[in-house]
């Protein structure tokens, strides 16, 4: 009983981390304009890296030279990534935003596979394929015209955070480096980057801070709060007490979230095509992952810890 009680408790408590990533979609859209994203991601990531850094400080472990390098490398691809996103979701819907993005779920091991010359079963190029035809029919929904300038935007910065979860392992294969430090790294590069964006354009952070009324800030404090520092202390728990396969599992039903919360509180409106993009990435994108994890799990047995990138 005591088992089935943790194991229940852990579930939850991914499936709220799923669920609040899910939600950031529509979050973001009532907290940006095109003018105010570098601003945004500015704050968002200066006060999450303040909470991360004040954890490290009360750790009392200090910050190695291999995790500061690595952490500012993929700090900068994951500020891409945060960038080709904030700007994308200014532009589209929540709901295209949250199911285009779940792509890296395919782009990943197709980028792995390319970068290491390991071949991926037939089946999961159908799952791709599937799932890139959903986006197609979500973006044009139902019509054939291109994809707007936001679904373009976001699914670039799904092929970037492919890119960023391919280039982890590379950049912390020469000596075991502590997930905190580099992800508090990561957030404090990516809050240098944004903060230098913030001079450069659109609005400055003491503009838009003061444009926040009380809604505004708590939504933006639930952004920092919930959907980044919350979440990846969650995953640090969880994975200690359940297999990393089945937290994996539980964060990839993200985009299912973002779907239900765009098109339920948002009022995203869908023709019959639309909803059959939905369906389709859903699908390509559930059985891409649960192949490419058997076929991972086929060549490596020993199952490694998953990224804590996630949708910070």
């Amino acid at each position: 009983m005591p088992s089935l009680l943790v194991r229940f408790r852990v579930d939850l408590l991914l499936f709220l981390v799923a669920a609040s990533w899910g939600s950031t979609y529509l979050v973001a859209k009532e907290l940006v304009t095109p003018s105010s994203v570098m601003a945004l991601l500015a704050v968002r990531m200066l006060l999450a890296a303040s909470v991360m850094g004040a954890v490290v400080a009360v750790r009392g472990r200090r910050v190695i030279a291999a995790e500061l390098r690595a952490g500012v490398g993929l700090g900068m691809l994951l500020a891409a990534v945060f960038v080709l996103e904030t700007f994308g979701i200014a532009h589209t819907s929540a709901t295209n935003a949250g199911l285009i993005i779940s792509l890296t779920i395919v782009f990943t091991p197709i980028l792995d596979s390319v970068v290491s010359g390991r071949r991926l079963p037939g089946a999961f190029m159908v799952a791709a394929t599937i799932a890139v035809v959903g986006v197609a029919l979500l973006a044009g929904n139902g019509a054939l015209q291109p994809p707007n300038l936001g679904d373009l935007l976001v699914l670039g910065a799904a092929v970037v955070r492919a890119i960023h979860v391919t280039s982890m392992p590379k950049r912390t294969a020469d000596r075991p480096m502590d997930t905190l430090h580099l992800t508090t790294v990561q957030l404090a590069t990516c809050a240098a980057v944004f903060s230098v964006g913030s001079v450069l354009h659109g609005d400055s952070i003491p503009q838009y801070v003061a444009q926040l009324d009380l809604v505004r800030a708590m939504l933006l404090l639930y952004l920092v709060l919930a959907c980044t520092v919350f979440a990846f202390f969650v995953q640090i728990w969880a994975v200690q007490r359940t297999s990393p396969s089945r937290v994996s599992l539980l964060l990839g039903t993200e985009p299912i979230w973002a779907a239900l919360i765009g098109i339920t509180i948002a009022h995203d409106s869908l023709t019959p095509a639309g909803y059959c993009g939905i369906a389709l990435i859903l699908a390509g994108t559930a059985w891409g992952r649960s192949l490419e994890q058997g076929h991972r799990l086929a060549a490596e047995p020993a199952e490694r810890q998953p990224s804590a990138a996630g949708s910070l």
